[in-house]
This record gives structure tokens, sequence and C-alpha cells, in this order.
């Protein structure tokens, strides 16, 4: 069984081929491709804790690649090792903080609300569009601190960062709209950095410039940096996890019914569905050195990816993988990453799903698929929707 995350097959449903590669090649070099993959949980997650081995400098430009709005002079936290890394984490973390994630959770229920009011009213719905899109993009828009008269040109900004990582998805038209976007939203971010210093205010874009550890402060680029990285990234894990976890409802009824009548169990539930079907399949990594693993040697400069997806479903971490158990305990699931470079995000990625889960299963008592088939992503390294078309009948 040949495994490249590219063919369309293994995009649509790329389990069956981590189970063989888990089982017959745990180290696989991809055909015509050249990087390796690391197909079981141990082996990906001693890649994840050893970035003196395992360096992440491969992974923004292998996700991006030529569109990455990152400054060479600051590049993405997440494609950075030690001490880099730790350096602008800690000074990243006094701003991300639990207290200000928790103080989202009201008026995130609003703005589920609002973006679910149009689609009580039509019966029908894009989830993708009209909810699973839309709202981390307002979220991090009001987190950041963009007022609102600039949030139609964020989210274009936001949709267009996001897109460029769509790889082979992109026309020529979409490459000149990507590039217009990127220099737009750097223009606009420098300018509120500034302001931001000067007039310092209640959201995170401040909270950064004010962040200090040591002596130590954050750029102008690196707060750039790590703006973008919270919108590209806490975009697709969002918008991924609340279309997989729908689709995966429809797929089990009695699920459905059991969560509905009993919302506690939806943090669970999303839990489960990180590692059940991930929205990030695949990480990258660069070998720094020589090494070996399950038998295979890989030499110095070897790209390998870190198949995240594959090492969820590993048999040897997680007993029967393939079943999706709300009662589960996915501890140690590596869907959001692992030490260093654990998704600063996850957080806010849970807290939104939950909040938009429980506003679907208590506003819409019946749900049901659209005529229209639903339409997966193109990207080979994320999991999720294009579109997911779908009746949803509101309560009277």
């Amino acid at each position: 069984m040949e495994y490249n995350p590219f063919l369309p097959d293994v995009r649509e449903n790329p389990y069956p081929y981590y189970a063989y590669l888990r089982e017959h090649a745990p180290v696989y070099q991809v055909p015509g491709v050249g990087f390796w993959a690391l197909s079981r949980y141990d082996d990906v997650f001693s890649a994840l804790r050893n970035p003196q081995v395992f360096s992440a400098t491969i992974l923004i430009t292998a996700l991006i690649g030529e569109f990455t709005p990152f400054a060479p002079e600051a590049p993405a936290m997440v494609g950075q090792d030690p001490p880099d890394h730790t350096r602008l984490r800690k000074l990243a973390n006094r701003a991300f903080t639990p207290r200000r994630i928790a103080s989202l959770e009201a008026h995130l229920r609003d703005v589920v609300n609002k973006l679910l009011d149009p689609i009580a009213e039509k019966g029908t719905c894009d989830l993708v569009k009209d909810l699973a899109a839309p709202l981390p993009t307002i979220a991090v828009a009001e987190l950041l601190g963009v007022p609102p008269e600039r949030r139609d040109d964020f989210r274009r900004w936001s949709d267009d960062v996001v897109h460029s990582m769509n790889v082979g998805d992109i026309t020529e038209e979409d490459k000149v709209q990507i590039r217009r976007s990127i220099a737009d939203f750097r223009a606009y971010f420098k300018e509120a950095i500034e302001y931001c210093r000067q007039r310092p205010g209640d959201n995170l874009l401040s909270d950064l410039v004010r962040a200090e550890e040591e002596q130590q402060r954050l750029t102008s680029e690196e707060i750039l940096s790590l703006a973008i990285l919270i919108i590209a990234a806490g975009n697709e894990t969002t918008t991924n996890l609340i279309s997989n976890t729908v689709t995966a409802l429809f797929r089990h009824p009695d699920i459905l019914a059991t969560v509905r009548a009993n919302p506690a169990l939806v943090p669970g539930l999303l839990d489960e569905m990180l590692r059940y079907d991930s929205p990030v399949q695949v990480w990258f990594r660069l070998t720094m050195q020589e090494v070996e693993v399950a038998g295979t040697t890989l030499p110095p400069g070897a790209v390998v990816t870190l198949l995240l997806g594959s090492a969820n479903h590993d048999e040897r971490k997680f007993a029967d993988p393939g079943r999706l158990d709300i009662y589960r305990n996915p501890e140690g699931h590596v869907a959001f990453g692992y030490a260093t470079h654990y998704c600063l995000g996850a957080p806010l990625a849970r807290l939104e799903a939950k909040v938009a889960l429980e506003a679907l299963l208590t506003r819409f008592p019946r749900w049901a698929r659209a005529d229209e088939p639903p339409t997966r992503m193109f990207n080979p390294f994320l999991r999720g929707f294009k579109s997911l078309p779908l009746v949803m009948e509101g309560r009277a």
C-alpha cells in the first residue's frame, strides 16, 4: 500500500494507510517526495520532545512555502527551536493567559448565536462558511483588538493567509490576492503595534507589547509573527475540529443523541475528536544529526513528517483506536503537539468548539445532510472540510 499525503484517496481517508505503515513500515520514505514519515506513537512522541535532534525549523516553509507572511528576522515561533523558541514562548504565555481565554466564553456565546440566527431562519447552511470558519476569525480579531470597522478587512486577510496553506489548490489569481492580503495585513498590524506601544488597551496585542521576561521584550516583528501564527493556526484548528465533530456525529447517531441529552459530555467528546480525527494530521521536523528510528537510520538534514493522526490511532497507545468513545480518557494524544511546541492556542480552540457545539445541539434538535455533498479541504497536512452543507431544523 503506497502512502502519499497528496493522493486523493489518502486525503479522503488516511487511516487505513496509517494502519498499514504502523504495522509494516513505521519509518517510510514517501515515493517521489523524499521525506520520511513516522507513524507510531512512541516514535512521533520522541521526535516531538527532542528538538535538538528533530528541529522545528522546517515547519513553516513546508506548510506555507512561498507565501510565508513571516519576516526573516522574526520567523514563526512554531518554526523555532530552543533557546529562541523558549524566550518567545515565555513572553507569549504572559499575554495568552487562561484568565483571558476564560473571560471570552460569554461573549463567544453571543457571537455564535448571532452566526446561528440566519441559519435558524433559513433552515439550511454551509456549516464551514456560516459558522466554523467565521467564529475563530471573529474571536481572534476581538482578542487582538481589531476595531469593528476593520473586521471585514481582517477576515479577508485571515482567509487568504489560511488559503495560502492549501497546497495544490491555488490559482494564479489567488496568488496575487494572497500576496496583496499579506502586505495589507502586515502594514495594518505594524501600525496597530506602534499604537499599542503609545496607548495600550485591554487586548492581546497590547499584552504582547507589554510582555517582558528578565529584561527581554518582543520586537515589533516578533509580535507581528505571533499575531499571524495565532490567526493561521487558530483558524484551521477550530474550523476543522467543529466540522470534523459534526460529521462524526452524523456517522454516530447514538453519540449525537447522548450528547444532545447531556451537553456536559461535550468537552469529553471534543477531546476524543482531537484524537479520533485530528485537525492537523502532519507535523514537520528536520533531523540535525544521524538518528535511528525503529531500526532505520535517518541521515542529517532529512525532512521528517510526524503523522499525528496515525500516532493518535496507534493500538499500542489507545485501545480500539478506530472507535469514537466519548467516555475514553484520550490523555496523551498529540493533536496539539507536545512539550515546548504544544499549541499556544489550544485552550481557545477547545473553548470555541465547545461553545459552537453546545449551541448547535441546543438550538437545532434535528440535523440532516443537504443534497449537495460536502467537500474536503485540499491541504494534505490538515483534515477538515471546505464546505459542509446541512439542513438544520431549529426550535419553534
